[in-house]
């Protein structure tokens, strides 16, 4: 494998390595969102218990189906995120490891910068 091969490659685990960022993030912010949901429906549980809400029933029934769907939503999109995040470290395992084949050499006749 040539040094532009290598390069090439790398350059593509990068890409790869910044999509899967991309859903890490988004599966974070449907955690956040579910937990928020989990959160709400429980406590519109809780006054439809009370009775601080008119319409007891409705209220009850809406509150368990945003309980259930916020943990189905959570537990799917942790298991997600666990998965994206094993993949990006095995990805820059394989990145480092390509980048120390490579024969990196210090130019020494370059000049310093001014700082």
């Amino acid at each position: 494998m040539t040094e532009d091969d290598q390069t090439d490659e790398i350059s593509q685990i990068e890409d790869r390595i910044e999509r899967l960022a991309e859903v890490a993030e988004r599966c974070r912010k449907y955690i956040l969102a579910s937990k928020i949901a989990i959160g709400g429906g429980g406590a519109l549980l809780l006054f439809a218990i009370l009775g601080l809400l008119g319409a007891g029933q409705t209220a009850a029934l809406g509150s368990i189906a945003l309980v259930l769907g916020g943990i189905v939503s959570l537990g799917s999109n942790v298991s997600t995120l666990r998965q994206t995040e094993s993949a990006i470290g095995d990805a820059e395992a394989l990145r480092s490891q390509l980048i120390g084949r490579i024969d990196l050499r210090v130019v020494a006749d370059a000049p310093m910068k001014l700082v």
